[in-house]
Order: C-alpha cells, then sequence, then structure tokens
C-alpha cells in the first residue's frame, strides 16, 4: 500500500510513469513534479524509479495565474 496525493492505493512496486497515468498525467507533460517521500525524483528517473510499499508520493502541476 502506498499513498499517492494523499489516497491510499494498492501499487506497490508500480513506477512514476505508471503512477502518473493512473492520475491521467502524460510522462512528457509539462509542469509536473513527482516527490517520494519528500524528495523530488528527477524526470529521467521516472520509467524506473519504483515505490515501496509505505511510501507517499506527491505529484504536482503547475497552475497559471494570479
Amino acid at each position: 500500500m502506498i499513498v499517492l496525493n494523499g489516497e491510499q492505493r494498492e501499487r506497490d512496486g508500480a513506477t512514476i510513469v505508471e503512477l502518473l497515468a493512473d492520475l491521467g498525467v502524460e510522462e512528457r507533460a509539462r509542469g509536473v513534479a513527482v516527490a517520494v517521500n519528500g524528495e523530488i525524483v528527477p524526470r529521467a528517473e521516472w520509467p524506473s524509479h519504483r515505490v515501496d510499499p509505505g511510501d507517499r508520493v506527491e505529484a504536482l502541476s503547475a497552475m497559471q495565474g494570479g
């Protein structure tokens, strides 16, 4: 079990790319950042970075506006 953007999910072993797909976010989308357990994961590592049970993953998108 992991926590993805505040929600528990059964996605142990999933890659960052797979988790983003679960959220409907394209791997190549601009303005997206991902942190695992409070540490930013570089975009180049998304296809190979797998999450472990208990990991907390936050996927954030920059929004324009003021």
